[in-house]
């Protein structure tokens, strides 16, 4: 009976112990009611995360939308952009869209020098700018696009050959954040 009695005594301090360390129920139901919460939470900033980073691109050849050696859009131009672009800018509020102008590495001609156009970087900003300005007219949001001009200073292609020319002569679109289009 000692025994018992001592081996007893020895537990109910252990066990005081192990019980003092434990939380209510009622503690636990809240933390664990918190965790859930936080737990959502974070799935939802991972989503507009994930959203934020969605980015569409379109490119259009240069020769397909201006004239030879001009920056304004020519008729099949805005026909292209028309037909092929704008329905899929229009009615987006929360993306950023911005239109790069690329041109290749002949230098610019006699007219447009004339025009007050003395290189490629201004030409690929003003074809870029052309853009920005039709799509704006036809109903896309003017607040989230912008133009940007890069001359022949990225090419796709060596420009080696007109063909090759060709290809650097171009303007990219791309569509970044929340709504962005499938390419």
């Amino acid at each position: 009976m000692i025994r018992l009695l001592a081996a007893t005594a020895s537990v109910v301090p252990l066990t005081m112990l192990v019980l003092s360390a434990c939380v209510s129920q009622s503690d636990y139901d809240k933390l664990q009611a918190l965790n859930q919460q936080l737990q959502a939470q974070n799935q939802q900033l991972q989503a507009q995360v994930s959203g934020l980073q969605r980015e569409a691109r379109f490119v259009e050849a240069g020769d397909l939308l201006f004239p030879e050696g001009g920056y304004q859009l020519s008729p099949a131009g805005k026909a292209e952009l028309s037909s092929n672009i704008v329905p899929k800018l229009t009615g987006l509020q929360n993306a950023k869209i911005v239109v790069y102008g690329y041109t290749d590495n002949l230098p610019v001609g006699a007219p447009l020098q004339r025009a007050g156009i003395n290189d490629n970087l201004t030409l690929s900003s003003r074809r870029a700018g052309d853009v920005v300005t039709y799509l704006i007219a036809q109903g896309v949001n003017p607040n989230i696009i912008s133009a940007k001009g890069f001359g022949d200073t990225h090419p796709v292609a060596p420009n080696d050959t007109p063909a090759n020319r060709a290809k650097n002569r171009r303007i990219e679109i791309t569509v970044q954040g929340p709504g962005a289009p499938g390419a």
